[in-house]
């Protein structure tokens, strides 16, 4: 309503609420399978509506919802930001100024409370991804290690697990994390937290993303994080069986340890004895995963809503899981570029084929011949410090947010002797995509800028597309059915003239 302050949504309901108002939700009656369909429909409609799976083939007293963050416009609407492409700074400035959680006066996910008898794979409706699959995986938990002096340090992130019993599961979790640290410091102990399923976008966007761990250090309030995102902190409640916190406005919660004791992923890969072979499920590359060793997830008990909890189910490889690594991850890469060399990158964006987790494309504006060298010199250390596989760089000029166009940057501006960097073998991340050679792979950069002092030589051409008025020769109609036919990059070229 006119006059009222935005509010984001805070949890997954509201999130749905707020989709369907902007005809962005499909709500599915028909029964569905939990078994390969829900993924199949999922990745044949990607980068569509989101889904609510009414009627859940062998478990009648949940529901599901995918898709929920696939669409990046609607990801900003979500946050009261009109343009997406500025939705990074806002993350940015939560990153700043994290606002702290606060313990809920009431839990609606802990409405009901599971302590005997846990069996995990028949209570949620766990999907398989693909036929390729070691079995049913959890990719949408929210594993949350909070200090219990809220609003000091705190860890969310999304952890693949598999449960290989009815009360535990292997738990994933990657070696450069905040989380693997806080267990190293705490070698032989059990770790409290909790898996927190169906949570606010803002605190999936934390969760999801690889901060860059200078930008944000061990000790950060990932949660005040997702506070300061929302506008409004997220609420928590002291788990019932472990000493941790859980998101209170979460759909289903699984409280528990992470213990030393090491578990295989599947059972193909703990018959062969061997890590990397046996496969395991699709990963956020494109490519399927394989299995490896891992800590052991504990459950101590299931809480979840009592009105048909909704069971959140995206898929790693998705424009979905994109999004949600996307936006964090840009301010991340922007904040490091503004400490290196405040005003020389302007803006920056991951593409969605760069895959999130691997680089960024940075906008630059140089302003003097000293910044050909200051760029190279940014380049290298983004590579060395944020695990990213491809990192190019190019002028104010170029619209960074369409793949044609970079890659046209650096076909005719950068120079093949002294634009490529490379990082050295084992800094970038291998994400499932290189293997050999000592696992390393191998980060690089390109420099697709053209050199300050021959700015001159490389003017744009410049067509006058901007000031032909085509109303003389077509109809409204006419402009508009053209203009679709058009690519993204014809209409953005037609635009500036080039």
């Amino acid at each position: 309503m006119a006059g009222q302050a935005f509010k984001s949504p805070g949890d997954l309901r509201e999130t749905l609420k707020f989709l369907a108002a902007r005809d962005h939700l499909v709500v599915v009656d028909s029964e569905v399978d939990p078994n390969l369909e829900i993924a199949g429909i999922e990745k044949a409609l990607d980068n569509g509506p989101a889904f609510l799976f009414e009627n859940l083939k062998g478990f009648p007293r949940a529901r599901a919802a995918g898709n929920v963050l696939a669409r990046m416009e609607m990801v900003a609407a979500m946050f009261g930001v009109s343009d997406h492409r500025k939705l990074k700074f806002k993350c940015l400035d939560a990153i700043k100024s994290p606002l702290p959680p606060v313990i809920a006066d009431y839990a609606p996910s802990q409405q009901v409370v599971v302590t005997q008898n846990i069996d995990v794979p028949a209570t949620l409706p766990i999907i398989k991804h693909t036929r390729d699959d070691a079995g049913r995986i959890l990719g949408g938990g929210v594993v949350l290690f909070a200090d219990p002096e809220l609003g000091k340090t705190s860890d969310i992130t999304f952890r693949r697990m598999h449960f290989r019993g009815k009360d535990y599961a292997s738990i994933m979790i990657n070696p450069v994390s905040h989380l693997i640290r806080v267990m190293r410091a705490r070698k032989g102990d059990r770790i409290p937290v909790t898996v927190n399923i169906g949570a606010s976008p803002a605190v999936m966007l934390v969760a999801g993303v690889w901060a860059l761990h200078m930008i944000v250090p061990d000790g950060s309030d990932e949660v005040g994080i997702a506070g300061a995102l929302q506008g409004f902190p997220v609420g928590l409640c002291k788990a019932r069986t472990v000493d941790a916190y859980a998101i209170a406005d979460s759909e289903w919660v699984l409280e528990g340890y992470i213990v030393p004791d090491k578990v295989w992923e599947s059972e193909e890969a703990e018959k062969l004895g061997k890590p990397r072979t046996a496969p395991f499920f699709p990963e956020w590359s494109g490519y399927l995963s394989r299995a490896i060793v891992t800590p052991r997830f504990q459950v101590t008990a299931v809480t979840h809503r009592e009105d048909r909890p909704i069971f959140y189910t995206p898929l790693a490889a998705s424009f979905e899981a994109d999004n949600m690594s996307k936006v964090l991850r840009e301010a991340c890469f922007y904040e490091f570029a503004q400490r290196f060399a405040a005003g020389l990158v302007v803006d920056c964006n991951i593409p969605y084929g760069n895959k999130v987790n691997t680089g960024v494309v940075y906008k630059v504006k140089k302003r003097s011949a000293g910044d050909d060298v200051l760029l190279k010199n940014l380049l290298a250390a983004v590579l060395n410090v944020s695990m990213a596989r491809l990192v190019v760089a190019v002028d104010d000029d170029v619209n960074i947010y369409n793949a044609d166009e970079v890659w046209w940057a650096v076909v005719t501006r950068m120079n093949t002797r002294s634009g490529i960097i490379h990082a050295p073998v084992g800094s970038a991340s291998t994400g499932y995509m290189v293997r050999g050679e000592g696992e390393g792979a191998e980060g690089i950069a390109f420099d697709a800028t053209s050199p300050f002092e021959a700015r001159q030589s490389l003017v744009r051409a410049h067509y006058p597309s901007d000031s032909v008025d085509l109303s003389r020769h077509f109809s409204r109609e006419d402009i508009a059915r053209i203009r679709a036919q058009q690519s993204e990059w014809a209409r953005w070229l037609a635009e500036i003239g080039g």
